[in-house]
């Protein structure tokens, strides 16, 4: 079963062996290397989210994550809000980072900021309650991080290897188009960049479901097959836990609309943007992909389009490429979000949002290979410095995954 994988594998990378493509990126002092030079503003919770975006305002180039978390949570919900708060200020694409806490909340702003120095980039952090207040704590953080982003302007793009790039694969709004041209065309485009040494994250475990016996034969090694089905198990369990049915939620009302009537028909759509490549392993919410081990990874992620993208990108991911059907504006606040359809009337419908259409495979007899291409150069352009239109608009939607309470 698992040769099989190995297999598939080898035939992918044997057109494509001596490729080398070479970028232009920031290194970083671990050897990572990210498309954009960001300073990030991380709260460490709820308490501390305002004063975050406060200071990112009057600081030229800072982003700001406000989000509801990081206080009376416990076990799962508490281990995932800081994994996903370390892994956005570790990711590449954040160049130094300023964590703002309370100083009384269960997330401390140091931990936060401690995990982030491994990285070796800049990293500082600040406690309302020990400047006297959120005005002086304002002032302090402005100072700070204004001297962050002089320090980050000097910085130069460097050439590297495309192999270093982790591409985080995302749908959202899906119609039938979706599994007939836009995820195919995600595949296609995944292949290419793993086949040259690079990394993908497939994502959404309830949007496998009834898919994953075709996903578990594709895993190099078994033990993490077993872990991919154990993910789809738990969601599944999780949801009779709580005495429903998650199929209450999924498809939901617009995929209904879009004419996907069963989880197990959008699912059978969705697993084509994981092409054909073998599945290295599995990672769990917002954990960092190996470096020493590139490929296809699967990440338990939820279907909310936000919260999985948030995972993909504190996982390590510089970019995503986001397939929808219906249409949606959604972007990240530090990773560019390339959007495509496989509907030619949501493409022309939402032309303000939408990079690609992949609906020129069903209208106009465009080949899925050559939408593929077509695909990956938009990738390639995007990590050389292009906007992708989530980014020129600024849309930073940010959430974190939660399975609990808060108490």
């Amino acid at each position: 079963m698992f040769i099989t994988a190995k297999a598939q594998e080898a035939e992918a990378t044997e057109s494509e062996e001596n490729i080398i493509m070479k970028l232009m990126g920031y290194k970083r002092e671990n050897g990572r290397y990210g498309i954009r030079n960001h300073l990030l503003i991380i709260p460490a919770s709820v308490c501390s989210s305002e004063t975050a975006v406060n200071i990112a305002k009057l600081v030229d180039g800072a982003i700001a994550i406000p989000h509801q978390h990081g206080c009376c949570e416990i076990g799962d919900d508490f281990d995932t809000t800081k994994r996903t708060l370390v892994g956005f200020g570790k990711n590449p694409n954040v160049g130094a980072v300023l964590v703002v806490g309370l100083g009384c909340e269960g997330i401390q702003a140091k931990d936060i900021a401690d995990e982030i120095k491994t990285t070796g980039k800049p990293v500082e952090y600040i406690v309302i309650q020990e400047e006297g207040g959120t005005a002086k704590t304002v002032s302090k953080g402005v100072e700070i991080a204004g001297k962050m982003a002089r320090e980050i302007s000097k910085q130069n793009k460097v050439e590297f290897d495309i192999s270093e790039i982790i591409l985080g694969l995302e749908c959202g709004g899906s119609d039938p188009t979706s599994g007939l041209a836009s995820n195919p065309s995600i595949g296609v485009a995944s292949d290419m960049l793993v086949s040259m040494g690079g990394s993908s994250i497939l994502s959404e475990t309830t949007e496998v479901i009834g898919a994953e016996h075709l996903l578990y034969p594709r895993f190099e090694d078994e033990n993490e097959g077993k872990k991919f089905l154990e993910m789809v198990k738990r969601v599944e369990n999780r949801s009779i836990a709580a005495g429903h049915d998650l199929r209450e939620g999924q498809p939901t009302p617009g995929n209904k609309a879009g004419g996907l009537t069963t989880i197990e028909e959008k699912s059978l759509g969705c697993m084509h943007k994981a092409g054909h490549s073998p599945f290295k392993g599995t990672l769990e919410y917002a954990e960092e992909l190996p470096t020493n081990k590139k490929g296809l990874y699967f990440m338990d992620t939820p279907g909310q389009d936000i919260d999985s993208i948030t995972g993909m990108v504190a996982g390590g991911a510089q970019v995503i490429v986001f397939s929808t059907g219906r249409g949606t504006p959604t972007g990240s606040p530090i990773a560019p979000v390339i959007k495509i359809t496989g509907n030619s009337s949501t493409y022309n419908n939402m032309i303000d949002n939408i990079d690609i259409n992949a609906g020129k495979i069903i209208t106009e007899g465009v080949k899925l290979q050559d939408l593929g291409q077509e695909l990956f150069d938009k990738i390639v352009d995007v990590c050389n410095g292009e906007m992708p239109k989530a980014e020129a608009l600024g849309h930073r939607e940010f959430g974190i995954f939660r399975t609990g309470f808060t108490y």
